[in-house]
């Protein structure tokens, strides 16, 4: 039967089921309605399986729609029994507008998902992504062309280019990066991430072959330590060798032999060739210096790493210069936080780095009115160590600023010019890094970051 709203439907069929409920119990009160009371039952079990299918159609409807969402069926559509009533067509009319949403959701992120993976084969930096079980989920051609691995398929394949860069990515921290030397073409920057999908863990890599941009800073290095070696040996050689030329003319024009095998010099020449002597021997030893400084810059020992607690390393910095401060009238601070934590490091090349940046705190601070040093240290998102040396001297102007840690460049004017430069070379070799900020008459901050 068909009726005109689903309420009035179930109040019709109510109605009916307690009328022949009401003739059935008549006729088994009388007397021979044995037939009577049959038919009851059968319409009444009838009308009451008709109500239950009835009523029944709402919860259907709202599996298929479940259904739908479920498995991504977006096909389905709800309107064959909008005749039933009004509030039948209202909730086709819902399922079938939350059937539309999620069918254009669908195809926007099928649209991102398409976008993405051609801007992933099109980038020139390598991507690869794996599993907690080293399978790979994504890489693009400029892995692939990078790498060189035929048939990439498990994480476990790069050990067919580098065993030890397949350790390395192994045992790589979430956020963590690296470089590698792999081939004598290929030098690596491997940068990670991680990520859930699907309850899985994955790891992310980027590669980058750096080998043409370490060879083009190698050459600017190259270049600007050769203007340094040049200006600093030209400094000493040309004054050596214009002194030597004028030393050669005294003894020719005033050195007089008297008498055959005895040569006479008359005191002021001799005091001439005396101080000219003199001053070839300093301007000789200070290029010896000068070559002993270039030695321990390239000579720079390797790293033994240990862990120690860091604010000893700190306080034992302090105590060295304990007099040196009291004396200067400057106050070192120390803030580390938090106190118990360690350091993975080589304790005396870092106890070196400090002693550097102390001494050129306290050197800042000799013409300042505020005569402090603090030294704090700390976990940059509580994993990563940093140490900063903060001072309230003169600071450093901007075009000194970008050539600090240049070998042998330096404002002072007793130095080597290499303090920064090794510094700077030791963080490199702990795999951190050794950063500046300053403002001219307020503040200079070095940041160690490991």
């Amino acid at each position: 039967m068909a009726f005109k709203s689903f309420s009035f439907g179930i109040i019709t069929r109510v109605i009916l089921i307690a009328l022949i409920a009401v003739l059935g119990s008549f006729a088994w009160i009388a007397e021979d309605a044995f037939i009577q009371v049959v038919l009851c039952s059968i319409v009444l079990l009838i009308l009451t399986l008709n109500l239950i299918h009835y009523v029944s159609k709402t919860n259907r409807k709202i599996s298929l729609f479940l259904e739908s969402i479920r498995y991504s069926d977006f096909s389905s559509s709800f309107s064959k029994d909008s005749a039933l009533g009004r509030s039948f067509a209202e909730l086709n009319r819902s399922f079938n507008d939350v059937i539309e949403a999620f069918k254009r959701t669908r195809a926007d992120k099928e649209q991102q998902m398409i976008f993405l993976q051609i801007m992933i084969q099109h980038i020139n930096t390598g991507i690869i992504s794996f599993d907690s079980k080293g399978r790979i989920g994504v890489i693009n051609g400029s892995a692939k062309q990078l790498l060189q691995i035929p048939q990439f398929k498990d994480i476990h394949d790069l050990g067919k280019l580098s065993k030890e860069l397949l350790r390395t990515v192994l045992s790589l921290h979430p956020g963590s990066s690296f470089t590698m030397k792999v081939r004598p073409d290929i030098h690596l920057n491997v940068q990670s991430a991680a990520f859930v999908m699907d309850g899985n863990n994955w790891t992310l890599l980027s590669f980058q072959n750096i080998k043409e941009e370490l060879q083009k800073n190698e050459l600017e290095a190259w270049q600007n330590l050769t203007k340094v070696l040049r200006h600093e040996i030209m400094n000493s050689m040309t004054p050596i060798a214009s002194l030597a030329s004028s030393l050669g003319d005294i003894l020719e024009e005033d050195l007089i032999e008297k008498k055959p095998g005895e040569l006479h010099l008359n005191r002021e020449s001799y005091l001439d060739l005396s101080e000219g002597l003199e001053t070839i021997s300093k301007r000789s030893l200070g290029l010896v210096d000068f070559v002993n400084a270039y030695r321990d810059y390239t000579n720079t020992p390797t790293p033994v790493f240990s862990k120690f607690p860091i604010k000893q390393l700190i306080e034992d910095v302090g105590i060295l210069f304990r007099e040196e401060l009291k004396k200067s009238d400057i106050i070192l601070k120390i803030d580390v936080s938090p106190e118990g934590f360690y350091l993975n490091a080589d304790r005396e090349l870092i106890q070196m780095i400090l002693i550097n940046l102390i001494k050129n705190a306290m050197e800042a601070l000799s013409n300042s009115s505020k005569k402090i040093i603090e030294i704090k240290a700390g976990l940059e998102s509580g994993t990563r160590p940093y140490i900063q040396v903060i001072d309230s001297g003169e600071g450093i102007v901007p075009e000194a600023l970008e050539r600090i840690f240049v070998p042998f460049f330096t404002t002072k004017k007793t130095g080597s010019g290499i303090g920064l430069a090794i510094s700077r070379q030791i963080m490199h070799l702990h795999k951190g890094r050794l950063e500046v900020i300053s403002h001219p008459d307020n503040f200079t901050m070095f940041t160690l970051s490991f």
